[in-house]
């Protein structure tokens, strides 16, 4: 029997779900509970509508293969997540929120530098900036917000070189990315973040005609814009978007996996005492599954209709992929309540999955894998400086984290 839009009502369970109090690292309860009696349903959002919602990690897969779900916000009944993003997308848009062969068009202009070998090449200067933060935090006396004083600034720093942004503009891109990622933006906050962003990166790409560097955007303004192959507007949205997401997710990812590791002392030690490569590089991993920051989830539509599961899916309705509750898919990931930095993360979604899975992961990666190996070896006492129960997480954004993290040593 096939489920159609005439069995949802106000009955449906809301979406985003809230976590539960005490429990920061762990999906909502409400997600669980679908994940374990309707994996896939029906949920009501912030518009009223009631897109799909996939919570298995193989139907997560599934889905996100085939061509037959779009990822334009533009597609009849797209998921919006807020009214902001309803409002603005058309003036928003990069190549993540196309469909091919557009979005390949444009992701194929930035893909060499994020290349596995091209990013290797940048992991001496990715150590020295991690070992540059370390060293400024030891030189002063604790306690410090570990968001404002490494997590942000290292990732920040890192795509600012690869880039050719100017770091000390820092405190301005920062400010407006904060506007995107923030479900309670109105419309017009984030129209003129985005309006701010975007001209910030038409100047840039404009200087860099003139001046060519050693950079991504130089690259793109010589060798795509010069030539044609891009427009002014498409290689400015192309850079807010790898600024963007190139700082503010990672940045998510050091302060919130050094909280997990804080409040698992085994898995903590684990990867403190280690040498291995390897080990570290699992440990990411496995972290970003435990974590999976990216808690609004991918937002789709479908474009032809598709059975999946004995339910039917039909041309025209949203989809919506809770990742957060795929990575702890029992099915996936034996035990997955649990953080083993010794278990094979390796097939978990955190980036997504198919065509628009993230174009950054080989940096993100390397980026983690530089920081989980190094702060808790250079310092070995690092401590949370206050109660858990008094740390502000962004449960209002679309890539979950903490506001600040107070620590000690």
């Amino acid at each position: 029997m096939t489920e159609t839009l005439a069995d949802t009502s106000a009955e449906s369970p809301e979406y985003p779900a809230p976590r539960a109090a005490g429990c920061p690292f762990d999906p909502a309860p409400a997600l669980r509970d679908l994940q374990a009696d309707k994996p896939l349903s029906r949920v009501r959002i912030w518009d009223g509508t009631s897109p799909w919602l996939v919570t298995r990690h193989d139907h997560l897969r599934a889905l996100l293969g085939d061509p037959r779900i779009s990822a334009d916000p533009g597609s009849p009944g797209y998921p919006h997540t807020t009214a902001a993003a309803k409002s603005n997308f058309r003036t928003r848009r990069s190549f993540i929120t196309m469909d091919d062969p557009e979005h390949a068009r444009l992701r194929r202009m930035v893909t060499a530098p994020f290349a596995i070998r091209r990013i290797e090449a940048l992991r001496p200067s990715i150590q020295k900036i991690v070992d540059d933060r370390i060293d400024t935090m030891l030189a002063g006396s604790g306690p410090v917000d570990l968001v404002e004083e490494f997590a942000l600034p290292v990732p920040s720093l890192v795509i600012c070189e690869l880039l050719g942004v100017p770091y000390e503009d820092h405190d301005f891109f920062q400010r407006n990315t904060k506007v995107l990622v923030r479900r309670t933006s109105t419309p017009e906050d984030v129209l003129a973040a985005s309006d701010a962003l975007t001209g910030y990166l038409d100047d840039l790409l404009s200087a860099k005609r003139v001046r060519p560097g050693d950079d991504l955007l130089s690259t793109l303004a010589t060798e795509r814009v010069d030539t044609g192959q891009l427009t002014r507007h498409e290689a400015a949205r192309t850079g807010v978007l790898l600024l963007a997401a190139g700082h503010e997710t990672t940045a998510n990812m050091i302060a919130l996996g050094t909280l997990a590791l804080l409040h698992h002392p085994d898995q903590l030690a684990l990867l403190r005492d280690t040498e291995d490569p390897g080990t570290v590089a699992g440990a990411v991993e496995e972290l970003l599954r435990y974590l999976t920051i990216v808690h609004s989830g991918r937002r789709r539509a479908a474009l032809a209709d598709i059975e999946i599961d004995g339910q039917v899916i039909r041309a025209g309705d949203g989809v919506v992929f809770a990742g957060e509750v795929a990575n702890r898919d029992p099915e996936a990931f034996p035990d997955p309540d649990r953080l083993d930095l010794t278990r094979d993360a390796r097939r978990h979604v955190a980036f997504g999955y198919g065509v628009h899975q993230c174009l950054g992961q080989p940096l993100a990666r390397v980026e983690l894998q530089v920081v989980y190996g190094t702060l808790y070896r250079r310092i070995p006492t690092l401590a949370l400086a206050t109660d858990v129960d008094r740390l502000r997480f962004k449960h209002d954004g679309f890539v979950y984290g903490v506001h600040e993290l107070p620590v000690t040593w």
